[in-house]
């Protein structure tokens, strides 16, 4: 498959209107709905989104590439727009952009889309090919432009090898990376190899693309390398670099400054890379970020892979409380309840099954964050002793930590060995040890963390009335403060620490606060945009429909881009309406089975028409506040 394969006239913009990033997107997306290759606009943008939230597509140079692998592209395409009076898409380099290529690429893509899409990111680095693209008038004259540079591109690239080093010029070694793995890191790759051609120098570039790891870096290719270069907006594999000059910047700059990258590992004036867990790290290792910053970014590794576990076998679990009572189970029986009837008992120890990886898996990855691989067995040991010792959550996020220290302390004790004994170290020594000294402190922290842990789940169970509201007003509150970071994150990872306690007996009324808080800012938005249609713009109105699917999804970022606007206004109406709801659940005890899913699992809770009634209440609420707060739009 060739780039003009997924070209299409009928997804082309020769005349773009917007002038805004936001219009822009929402301009390209339509025409790409218009052709008929995407079927939901409001997913497909919300992907887009997302990726410029990671950084800006906008490369520079009149040139932006805004792409996503989406669920909703029903065709893999590649929108070509020109804009004549240039779109302010925050770009790398500061400057309008008039040339746009949005890569609509389906979830499924197969190498031969993916090759398709790199091979345009690398046809971009043809400086006479975008002069001639700006001057295009016509759709087939841009799909003829395209032709002729691949036909170019291939003569001249066809008999390209990798480079090996040589005697007569220096050897630099290359990884490059992006978060979709689409276009960026093809770029990259291309700038490093056409800029060290130019210098003379043999260089060998590793991609970690969506088509996986393309020309992977031998043991010894990074020997013999001078230096080492790592363009990567994503975790790539580092330990193989251990006392290497390494250049540690953003995919960008392998684009952009791809001569300073050479320069700089040619040099050997940057850091020497030790991997995490050595006493001397890199100076750009040891400075990213503070220590607040760096234990949340372990725990969030920890929660990001337990939720899977308990999304999926929690919400089984409670299909086996809900297949139980609609059968109908004898009063005298009802302590097997969910386990009772045969297909609820199937489905009970699926879900069990699931569920029960949450703990060691929270700790697992925890430490993986922490010490990498090595840490990763003792995590899991320290979970599951959580577990068993009866610590639950709270002490399977503490052992997560522990164990990931364990396993550093034995890398500095460990470092005065033999340079034979790495080997062993890692499949012998880290496990070995790691998991014996996590486990005989578990079993010390198991008795405190057990009681806290008891007590906790007791003073939960025990909450009723003016208490259990004050708590759901605060959980529901935390889940509009910040939509989506640190705060809501805690809101919602305390709530689903609570299912473990609460699934066998009917659900978490603090969960049940959290969906619910989480619930109201992205309805209040699609409240407010119908009952105040003079105070939004028109794109806020369209804007705001889609939040009506994001909030009944339980998708609280949605209300993001309102709140990023206005957020002195929008904030504290979020949080009125998400505490209401918080409080009006919590109050009345009503309790959800599920961590996630919106109204979608709206069955797993107890009271689910008085749940759905107040998290409407909610939301009107907030959409008042933000009527009454927000001033009239300009005509």
């Amino acid at each position: 498959m060739k780039i003009i394969d997924l070209l299409s006239v009928d997804a082309m913009i020769m005349d773009l209107q917007a002038t805004k990033k936001s219009d822009a997107i929402k301009e390209m997306v339509n025409k790409l709905y218009e052709a008929g290759r995407i079927n939901d606009k409001a997913t497909f943008e919300a992907g887009i989104v997302a990726r410029e939230e990671q950084t800006s597509t906008g490369l520079g140079d009149g040139i932006a590439m805004p792409h996503s692998k989406n669920g909703a592209v029903v065709k893999p395409t590649v929108l070509f727009a020109k804009s004549s009076k240039g779109v302010d898409y925050e770009s790398l380099d500061g400057q309008p952009t008039f040339l746009f290529f949005m890569i609509a690429a389906p979830e499924g893509a197969n190498d031969t889309h993916l090759q398709a899409l790199a091979g345009l990111s690398r046809l971009l680095l043809n400086p006479d090919l975008i002069n001639q693209l700006k001057g295009a008038t016509k759709p087939k004259q841009v799909i003829s432009l395209f032709d002729e540079a691949q036909k170019k591109y291939d003569e001249e690239h066809n008999e390209m090898t990798e480079a090996k080093a040589s005697p007569e010029r220096p050897f630099v070694v290359a990884v490059t990376a992006c978060p979709t793995g689409i276009a960026h890191t093809y770029m990259a790759e291309d700038a490093l190899k056409n800029k060290a051609k130019e210098m003379n120098v043999d260089i060998k570039v590793e991609t970690n693309g969506s088509e996986g790891v393309k020309h992977h870096l031998t043991k010894e290719d990074i020997e013999n390398a001078v230096g080492v270069i790592v363009a990567a907006d994503k975790n790539v594999e580092m330990a193989r670099f251990e006392g290497k000059h390494l250049v540690n910047r953003p995919v960008s700059d392998g684009i952009k400054k791809s001569e300073e990258l050479i320069d700089l590992a040619l040099s050997e004036k940057a850091p020497v890379y030790h991997h995490s867990g050595s006493s001397e790290a890199s100076e750009e290792e040891s400075s990213t970020g503070s220590i607040g910053s760096q234990i949340y970014k372990h725990l969030m590794n920890g929660i990001s892979h337990m939720l899977p576990f308990v999304i999926g076998g929690g919400i089984i679990i409670a299909l086996s409380f809900l297949v139980d009572q609609t059968m109908g189970v004898p009063h005298s029986e009802l302590s097997k309840l969910g386990s009772y009837h045969p297909f609820a008992a199937q489905l009970n120890t699926i879900g069990g099954a699931a569920f029960g990886f949450m703990l060691p898996v929270l700790a697992g990855f925890i430490a993986s964050s922490i010490s990498d691989r090595p840490g990763l067995v003792a995590g899991f040991a320290a979970g599951a002793l959580a577990n068993a010792g009866g610590a639950g959550f709270l002490g399977a996020l503490l052992g997560g930590f522990i164990a990931g220290y364990v396993v550093e302390f034995l890398r500095k004790v460990l470092k005065g060995l033999p340079k034979s004994l790495d080997g062993i170290k890692t499949i012998l020594f880290y496990p070995l040890l790691g998991v014996l000294i996590t486990g005989a402190i578990m079993l010390v922290v198991n008795v405190p963390m057990a009681a806290i842990n008891t007590g906790l789940n007791n003073f939960l169970n025990g909450l009723s009335g003016g208490n259990a509201a004050l708590l759901g007003a605060l959980l529901g509150g935390m889940m509009a403060i910040d939509l989506g970071g640190p705060i809501n994150k805690a809101a919602y990872v305390f709530g689903t620490g609570t299912l473990a306690a609460t699934v066998a007996t009917g659900g978490s009324p603090m969960m049940a606060a959290v969906m619910a808080g989480g619930m109201v800012p992205p309805l209040a938005i699609a409240i407010a945009t119908i009952l105040f249609k003079d105070k939004f713009s028109q794109k806020d109105k369209d804007a705001g429909l889609t939040n009506v699917v994001m909030g009944f999804s339980f998708i609280t970022e949605g209300a993001i881009p309102f709140a990023a606007s206005d957020p002195l206004k929008m904030i504290p109406s979020f949080v009125v309406g998400s505490a209401l709801a918080g409080a009006l659940v919590g109050g009345t005890g009503i309790k959800l089975m599920a961590p996630h899913g919106g109204i979608f699992v709206i069955m797993l809770v107890n009271k689910p028409i008085l749940y759905l009634l107040f998290i409407l209440i909610g939301s009107f609420v907030s959409a008042l506040v933000l009527g009454f707060l927000k001033k009239k739009v300009a005509e």
